[in-house]
Formats: C-alpha cells, sequence, structure tokens
C-alpha cells in the first residue's frame, strides 16, 4: 500500500507529466470534498459541503459577488458537482490530453488547460451578464467544473491533427475533429438549457484551444509565457565539439511542414525519421 501511494505521489507531482498532475489534483480535490460530505452526513451535521464548494470556489455570475470571490475564475475548474461529473471529465482529458502530450510539450499542456479554464470563466460571465434572456436567472448562479479546461485541451488536440483516428464503443474509428465538433454543437445547443451557464464555459475553452494551436501554426508560442529562462553560464571549451545532425535539433520549419502532413494525411502516413524528428523536437 505504501508503494501504491508512493508510485501515485511520483506520477502526480513529480514526473513532471501535467497530464497526470491535472488529473491527480482534480480527483484528490474531488475525493476531500467527497469524504467531507460522507462524514457530515452520517454524523447529522448541518454543514453542506456542496454549498460550501459552490459559494467558496464555484463561478459566480454576478459581478459584486465575483469582485468578492475574485479567485473563483481560476478554482472553479478545479472542483467537480458528483462522480459523474468528474468521471467524463477525466476521462476526457486522458483521452485528448494523451493525444496533445503525443506532438506539443508539457508547457504548452500547462498552458491550453489553464488558459482554457480562464477562457471558459470569462465567455461564462460576459454570456450571462449582457444577454438579456439571463437576467432573471443571473442572481446566485454559479458553475464548477474542469469542463472548459477539458474542451481547450480537446479541440487545441483536434486542431492540431484533426485527422488523428481514435475508437469509439459502438461506432468504430472515428476522426477526432468530428469527435471535438459535436462536443462543441452539444454546448451550443445547450445555451437553451438550465446549464446555460456550463455550456458558455465550454464554449470559452474550445475556442481558447482553437485558436491558440491556429496561433502556433503561425509561428507564435502564447506558452511561452511559462517559459524558464536559462541563467547564462560561462563555460570553457578548448577543443570544439563537433554535433552530430541528432544532436543539432529539428527546425520549425521542419516541425511545421510535419504538422501539415498531419493534418492532411495523418500521423499513420510520416515516415520513421519524420517521427523521430517530432518526438525528438516535443521532448527539447
Amino acid at each position: 500500500m505504501n508503494n501504491t501511494f508512493k508510485d501515485l505521489k511520483y506520477k502526480i507531482f513529480q514526473s513532471g507529466n501535467p497530464l497526470f498532475f491535472y488529473i491527480g489534483i482534480n480527483v484528490i480535490l474531488f475525493l476531500a470534498t467527497a469524504i467531507i460530505g460522507v462524514l457530515a452526513f452520517l454524523s447529522k451535521s448541518a454543514l453542506g459541503i456542496d454549498e460550501l464548494v459552490r459559494e467558496y470556489v464555484g463561478l459566480p455570475s454576478n459581478l459584486s459577488k465575483l469582485a468578492e470571490r475574485f479567485y473563483t475564475p481560476f478554482t472553479y475548474m478545479f472542483f467537480h458537482d458528483g462522480i459523474l461529473h468528474i468521471l467524463f471529465n477525466m476521462l476526457g482529458l486522458f483521452w485528448f490530453g494523451s493525444i496533445f502530450m503525443n506532438f506539443l510539450k508539457s508547457r504548452q499542456f500547462h498552458f491550453v488547460y489553464l488558459a482554457g479554464g480562464l477562457a471558459g470563466a470569462l465567455i461564462y460571465v460576459i454570456g450571462l451578464n449582457t444577454i438579456p434572456v439571463f437576467a432573471d436567472t443571473l442572481l446566485g448562479q454559479t458553475v464548477i467544473g474542469s469542463s472548459a479546461a477539458v474542451m481547450a485541451i480537446m479541440v487545441a488536440a483536434a486542431t492540431l491533427v484533426p485527422n488523428y483516428t481514435i475508437m469509439l464503443l459502438l461506432i468504430g474509428e472515428v476522426k477526432i475533429k468530428w469527435v471535438a465538433i459535436a462536443y462543441f454543437l452539444i454546448s451550443f445547443i445547450g445555451l437553451s438549457s438550465a446549464n446555460a451557464g456550463g455550456n458558455f464555459a465550454h464554449i470559452g475553452g474550445a475556442l481558447l484551444g482553437f485558436f491558440y494551436i491556429k496561433s502556433l501554426q503561425n509561428g507564435n508560442d502564447w506558452s511561452k509565457l511559462f517559459e524558464r529562462k536559462p541563467k547564462l553560464k560561462v563555460v570553457r571549451n578548448d577543443k570544439p565539439v563537433k554535433k552530430s545532425a541528432f544532436k543539432e535539433g529539428v527546425s520549425q520549419q521542419e516541425i511545421d511542414a510535419i504538422l501539415d502532413k498531419i493534418s492532411t494525411s495523418g500521423y499513420d502516413k510520416l515516415t520513421a525519421a519524420e517521427k523521430e524528428k517530432l518526438f525528438k523536437a516535443s521532448k527539447d
């Protein structure tokens, strides 16, 4: 049991894989609040953990309350309302996050997840405060969940490699661009439902994922905000070292050409050399 906890601790906090980190943080927070809720129920306590979560870490649509809970555009994306809510979000994050990490860097994953959640918060607040039909239901509404962040990862992966195929139960092989489009349409149609706020957040995350990849393909990587600047070091080297072609790295033009080929033909059509270049670039 001790080894199991050590393995989990390593994967979540020390492996450097952002996919495990965000899944781990979401699951830990869900279990903590769920266990507290069960204990409160068994002890007949008046403590309503679900209400407290929504009150203090959920994202409110009311602007005056949002000013008091200014931190909630960040915290709301790490809490969930029920087992099915977190289950489907984490499954989506694992599937599409794995595809994302096959082609891009950890820094880029961190950026898209967090920026997607923040973009979802922004569209949620703007939508509910500017569209007249929501005026009567505005007061007291809050939203929680990582759906906006997961949508950002999903749409980013689908925009980067639209013809990448996954296997869906009862359907078979499906290109991920159709999965992303279906989820976006479901969220848009859901704007007329009781969960309009949540669907606004989904749309915000999807837009962030799409425009991030389009910007990346044009040579602008917004995730460089998270880039650590290396400290300059003076190293004396009397003998010049000859670099092999592999160690010289891969140019951005080569990576762009490979990504364009994936977009048009799919990952399976890459040559062994192209796959090696893409793998090396992802580890730089």
